[in-house]
């Protein structure tokens, strides 16, 4: 029985700047290898040259062995190339260009077989919502939506919570009006570290933050705090 490992990034880490890349090491501290194998997937930012660039900075530092996987040029043997690894790390961007992509290429159906084979999934943002059955996006340009994701985790979530305005609202309105019963909230420089699809762990890489699940109550919402896990 393999252990299941999915650490949703809301918003930081390498894509902005190397720093002390301290969620990086959490992420590598979950395979018992001295060099991990971690490929990146940059499909929601159009697979950016930038983004990759910085990618194998930190992780190259860390001491993985890196690779990444493109889909805007010749793509390779997806099934060989995701179940080879230790590590999937998927970037942000546009979430819903992005599972379109994935969808066309069956690139869904593999992460699902590496995800039960005890692959570590990973993200930030469109690469944190994506695990979940529902996500809150910006890939539309003048407003937020729901969007339908791949469903490893039951619910919905949401990405850089209180770290960009809007969201907080949004998220507050659906579940007044009922359109959803609660959500998971993920801040920036904070990431949920979900464990055998049941437990849940806030992993706090800024300043006091925390991952929460908020529902309404009979006068107010109520935000349930994850337990939280040190770095």
């Amino acid at each position: 029985m393999h252990t299941k490992n999915i650490v949703a990034i809301g918003g930081g880490g390498f894509g902005r700047s190397l720093g002390s890349l301290e969620i990086e090491k959490y992420i590598i501290s979950l395979i018992s290898k001295k060099r991990p194998k971690i490929c990146f997937i940059p499909t929601a930012s159009g697979d950016s040259n930038l983004y990759k660039l910085n990618f194998y900075r930190a992780f190259s530092l860390l001491g993985c062995i890196t690779s990444h996987i493109d889909f805007f040029s010749r793509t390779e043997n997806l099934e060989k190339k995701v179940l080879s690894q230790d590590i999937i790390y998927v970037g942000g961007g546009n979430t819903k260009s992005m599972l379109a992509v994935w969808k066309e290429w069956n690139l869904d159906q593999i992460l699902r077989k590496a995800y039960e084979s005890g692959i570590v999934m990973s993200g930030v943002s469109a690469g944190a919502i994506c695990w979940f059955e529902d996500g809150i996006t910006d890939s539309f340009a003048d407003k937020l939506e729901i969007l339908k994701c791949l469903g490893f985790i039951k619910g919905i979530a949401c990405p850089h919570f209180y770290e960009e305005k809007e969201r907080e609202p949004f998220v507050n309105d659906l579940i007044e009006r009922q359109i959803i019963q609660s959500c998971i909230c993920i801040d920036g420089n904070c990431a949920l570290h979900i464990r055998d699809d049941f437990e849940y762990f806030s992993v706090n890489f800024g300043k006091g933050k925390n991952c929460f699940r908020i529902t309404r109550g009979k006068d107010n919402f109520i935000k349930e705090n994850f337990a939280i896990r040190s770095l």
